[in-house]
């Protein structure tokens, strides 16, 4: 009884988490003007509209250097920042580590309008820049958690054997660290990617021309709902998931093994 209490379970777990998917992705092919039931037909159409679109295509691209360029600062930045904090207790360590993990305990949108208000200030407009900027401010503290957890005893004793050996700072890190924490470092930078992906408030404060996905789909969207966005949507689940599978069938299983 239990065991079938826990298929049931599981059964209602994942239709809750994948249903929603499952809709936008089926009413993505819906022959008609609005995605809503029924479905009269199945068509390509607005696959072939989202792919020829420039300006989706534009904030598609601006998006993915975003992301990029946002989760690789965060990622390094986080990286040395656990780096140096696990390598030896200095005074006040805890209130460090308190100060760059507190962004992530603030509403998006107050850090939004400060570093709005900050940038106003120092002749900063907004911009891609910007938003990189913010993204790393949200993207640090996860960096930064993940790895400094993933830093054991049986690394910090690695490290402190590679600095015996005669091993400079940066070969410790780079050649030592880095290799050590793989899965914890891959696993940063795509959760970085993924909110940075997705983030809405602060691009749509921080941009002006120069916008990105999601800032150009909540604009499609107040003329209305449409098929289209269900595509863009779909395209961007699908890569997500061919990311998550090239990572779970490459890197994560080989630190199983």
């Amino acid at each position: 009884m239990s065991r079938l209490l826990s298929w049931v379970y599981l059964v209602a777990l994942f239709t809750f988490i994948l249903l929603p998917v499952v809709v936008l992705v089926v009413f993505s092919f819906q022959d008609g003007r609005l995605p809503v039931p029924p479905l009269k037909g199945v068509t390509i159409e607005w696959y072939a509209k989202v792919l020829s679109d420039r300006d989706l295509m534009a904030a598609l691209g601006n998006s993915m250097i975003v992301a990029l360029g946002s989760s690789l600062i965060a990622l390094v930045l986080g990286f040395l920042a656990a780096s140096g904090l696990a390598r030896v207790a200095l005074p006040g360590s805890t209130l460090m580590r308190g100060v760059l993990i507190a962004p992530m305990t603030v509403s998006y949108l107050i850090i939004a309008l400060g570093l709005l208000q900050m940038f106003n200030t120092i002749g900063l407009r907004p911009s891609l820049m910007a938003t990189g900027i913010g993204h790393v401010v949200i993207n640090l503290p996860l960096c930064f958690s993940i790895l400094y957890a993933a830093m054991g005893e049986h690394q910090r004793n690695a490290l402190r054997a590679a600095r015996d050996l005669g091993a400079r700072e940066w070969q410790v890190l780079l050649l030592i660290s880095a290799p050590m924490l793989a899965p914890a470092l891959a696993a940063a930078f795509f959760l970085s990617f993924t909110f940075s992906w997705d983030e809405f408030i602060i691009a749509f404060l921080l941009t002006r021309f120069d916008v990105t996905l999601p800032v150009e789909i909540w604009s499609m969207l107040r003329s209305g709902l449409s098929p289209e966005t269900n595509a863009i949507g779909s395209l961007v689940f699908l890569v997500s998931m061919v990311v998550v599978l090239i990572l779970e069938f490459t890197l994560f299983r080989k630190a199983r093994k």
